[in-house]
């Protein structure tokens, strides 16, 4: 049986695909140096040169292109994460760590990674985790729920792997607050997920302390205090350790 020959994308195809490429990395750089606000369909064709009725070719909206900026955003963070989750499992590997240690190397990695590239990124961070930009729907559209979801499940996907390695101990179902049990139970069906509620909810918890402690950094709400937020980190990243039953920084 002949195989199907793929067809190369045809020289128009490539000039758009390159255009609509530049277009969102236009506007990502009017946003870190203007903010958000800049980023408007009419400035994006200044700076690129063009007409800001020939952008409707390439994007119908306005907000169909903030939509493509923050999807690339949220796979540039993906990648940042996997790329450093993967080093880590190499290392781990070489080492000979025992299953559930070199899961929790992981997991400590990508609460890391997330906070190096926050931090590195302020503008990014603020536009895919900050307030939500007037008039822009954030969730169920495609590309950025594919992208955001592909994020997500890369925290979870980890905690998942610990929870198989090494369970630790977590409230039953009877034990939860009754409003959080049944928005639990939605959010695991909608998942797909085998894990326990009680194990969604510290997931969960988990989740709000690193975004809280990472958004506080990022967005400078920390320098009333501190000059160095790093050492408050490693003390959140060890209350995130014990309530899955790790020890956090490992024992020698």
């Amino acid at each position: 049986m002949q195989a199907d020959v793929v067809q190369a994308p045809s020289r128009r195809d490539r000039v758009r695909a390159a255009t609509s490429q530049e277009i969102v990395q236009t506007a990502r750089r009017l946003l870190i140096e203007r903010g958000s606000a800049a980023i408007s369909l009419r400035a994006i064709a200044r700076e690129m040169g063009m007409t800001a009725p020939a952008l409707y070719r390439y994007y119908a909206s306005h907000e169909e292109l903030i939509h493509h900026v923050i999807a690339a955003i949220f796979t540039e963070l993906g990648d940042y994460l996997e790329t450093a989750i993967r080093d880590t499992a190499r290392a781990a590997a070489a080492a000979d760590a025992a299953a559930a240690d070199a899961t929790a190397a992981k997991l400590i990695t990508a609460c890391q990674a997330f906070r190096t590239w926050a931090t590195a990124h302020p503008a990014e961070f603020g536009m895919i985790f900050g307030s939500p930009l007037p008039g822009i729907e954030m969730s169920h559209i495609d590309p950025l729920d594919e992208c955001g979801f592909r994020f997500g499940l890369i925290f979870l996907g980890l905690f998942h792997e610990l929870w198989q390695d090494k369970p630790f101990p977590v409230p039953a179902d009877d034990e939860l607050d009754p409003g959080l049990r049944a928005q639990l139970a939605r959010y695991r069906r909608e998942l797909g997920t085998d894990l326990p509620l009680g194990a969604l909810q510290t997931f969960l918890r988990c989740w709000v302390q690193l975004y809280g402690t990472v958004s506080l950094e990022t967005f400078g709400q920390l320098r009333f205090a501190l000059d160095n937020s790093e050492p408050m980190f490693e003390l959140m990243l060890g209350d995130l350790a014990s309530m899955i039953g790790l020890e956090y920084p490992p024992a020698d």
